[in-house]
């Protein structure tokens, strides 16, 4: 450090800066490095800032503050805005069930730790800090940390300690977990391994031609077929003596007429029962001016309108089959409100899909460059929200969200509700990823700073190596118990399952070691639903374990 002191005071701005980016970038390329196929990832920078902090590379405390703050909530906002748009649509279906095996797993959690606090010499701060390792969860770490900094701030390093600790082998505790369930279960496991491969690549919404044989639909409109709104798909087009139109909701079907069916294959086939029979034909094929096109909605004057206040079938033949939001896709009917950034799927002739196209904005430019006022309105009404005392009866203090858990329930608000006024809450992909990649990586390299003083003579003069390995426990305990459970009583999937497990942890390197075992989107669509019911509860728990615990 002292070689430095040419360049630049150690008390200076350029010697912080200096010092928070070499930790960054070597933690970075840390966290890069594979051992048996898993590496640390974003975590590579929190032992980078131990390293550079046991060595006394220090930075003033209301700078390493101030830096560790302003990268939580650049972070948690992010993400806030990333799982907001589907947080409240993947409650649907499966999604009640596999988020409540998810919130078990958090709540087991949980009480592994409040058993290995009493049990052991722990103390209930780095238990808290073993707790947040063990599910391998940086916003929950976060927001223990800002929780304990008004109690006692004197324990703010045992947290990370504890973190740090159970890090590493919380990352293989996952991945054993899922390997042991396999394992127990083989037989069921490896069929359905199977099965999903003879299904994998094909998209879950598919497009099939079925032939209307029922002699009851002669005549009958389409949108009065029998239970077609229960059935769940869309008929866009209908062949009829080689001659091919756009279906809408009015058109007659007659016998012998060949529609096009979009949905899930599973709806399809029920619909098929009721109309007809699989066809041949392909009638996405034949000639003819009708297509079908992606529009991207980038048009002000349209967010917040149903596709019936647009009229876009009687006003251009247009109909919209589907839209992805959130790169998730689905079907859409006339009820269905526009976002900004959707990606819809048009289909009509091609003048026509033009002129929908031009009315719906269709720039992916507008896309690619954020908008940086609303995130910074976001932020200021996440940061006030988390100021807010919280009276709960029982407990002796308020309770607040803090900047973990303010900016982070506001960032999913905004990003659900999309727009106010002329605001707009969408934020393009890389530009999300970036500012939450910058984010954590400020974060973890200021906490690690912080603690490095503390980590090593926990580790090779304390309990480090006993503290290790209770965190292990508290990592797959809870994932054993739930994982077996589910799939022995409730017979999930085991590809399902994997994601389910992963998702619970919020562990990105869990997930990508389900998707190796077998091509399977099964995994990352289980891991998406249970993604922001879990983060938030990840988040709020530390917070309440501070809270009722630590004095």
């Amino acid at each position: 450090m002292e070689s430095l002191s040419f360049l630049f005071s150690p008390h200076s701005i350029a010697y912080s800066i200096f010092i928070i980016m070499l930790v960054s970038a070597i933690g970075l390329a840390i966290g890069e490095i594979k051992i048996f196929g898993v590496n640390l990832g974003i975590a590579g920078v929190l032992f980078s800032g131990i390293l550079f902090g046991h060595f006394g590379f220090n930075l003033k405390p209301e700078i390493i503050d101030f830096l560790r703050d302003l990268g939580l909530i650049l972070f948690v906002y992010s993400i806030g805005t990333q799982v907001g748009p589907g947080f409240f649509s993947s409650f649907k279906k499966e999604g009640i069930k596999f988020n409540l095996l998810a919130a078990s797993v958090v709540l087991l959690g949980i009480g592994m730790t409040l058993i290995v606090n009493y049990l052991s010499h722990i103390d209930i701060a780095t238990a808290i800090g073993m707790y947040t390792g063990a599910v391998t969860n940086t916003p929950s770490l976060a927001a223990a940390q800002q929780a304990i900094i008004g109690i006692k701030a004197t324990m703010v390093n045992n947290i990370s300690v504890g973190y740090a600790l159970a890090y590493p082998g919380a990352i293989m505790g996952i991945i054993l977990s899922m390997v042991f369930i396999k394992f127990v279960f083989s037989k069921k496991a490896d069929e359905e391994i199977k099965s999903v491969e003879m299904i994998s690549g094909a998209s879950k919404l598919s497009a099939i031609s079925i032939q209307v044989d029922n002699k009851n639909m002669d005549g009958l409109r389409i949108k009065d077929i029998p239970a077609i709104a229960e059935f769940g798909i869309i008929v866009s087009r209908i062949c009829r003596n080689d001659n091919l139109t756009i279906a809408h909701g009015s058109t007659e079907i007659k016998v012998g007429d060949i529609l096009l069916v979009v949905g899930e294959i599973e709806n399809i086939n029920k619909f098929r029962l009721v109309v007809g029979s699989s066809s041949d034909m392909d009638i996405q094929k034949l000639p003819s001016k009708i297509i079908n096109s992606r529009i991207i909605v980038t048009k002000k004057n349209v967010i917040g309108k149903t596709l019936a206040e647009l009229g876009l079938e009687e006003k251009y033949n247009v109909i919209i089959t589907r839209a992805a939001r959130a790169d998730i896709e689905f079907l859409v009917a006339d009820k269905y409100v526009l976002q900004f950034g959707d990606n819809v799927v048009a289909v009509g002739e091609e003048s026509c899909i033009e002129r929908v196209s031009s009315l719906l904005g269709n720039s992916p430019k507008d896309l690619r460059h954020p908008q940086l006022i609303p995130v910074f309105v976001g932020i200021v009404l996440g940061v006030i929200l988390g100021s807010i005392p919280i009276f709960i009866p029982g407990f002796s203090t308020p309770v607040k969200l803090g900047l973990a858990g303010g900016p982070l329930i506001m960032a999913i608000i905004l990003s659900y509700i999309q727009h106010i006024g002329p605001l707009h809450w969408y934020m393009p992909p890389s530009a999300n990823l970036m500012l939450r990649e910058l984010g954590i990586v400020l974060f973890l390299g200021c906490v690690g700073l912080k603690s490095g003083t503390k980590f090593f003579s926990t580790l090779l003069h304390g309990n480090g190596l006993s503290i290790m390995l209770l965190a292990f426990l508290i990592t797959v305990i809870p994932l054993l118990i739930v994982g077996i459970f589910a799939k022995y009583k409730l017979k999930v999937k085991f590809m399902a399952l994997c994601g389910i497990l992963s998702g619970s942890m919020t562990d990105p390197p869990a997930l990508a070691f389900a998707n190796s075992i077998a091509t399977s989107n099964l995994p990352s669509m289980s891991y998406a639903t249970v993604y922001p019911l879990v983060m938030i509860l990840r988040v709020i728990s530390a917070q309440i374990l501070v809270i009722l615990f630590v004095r």
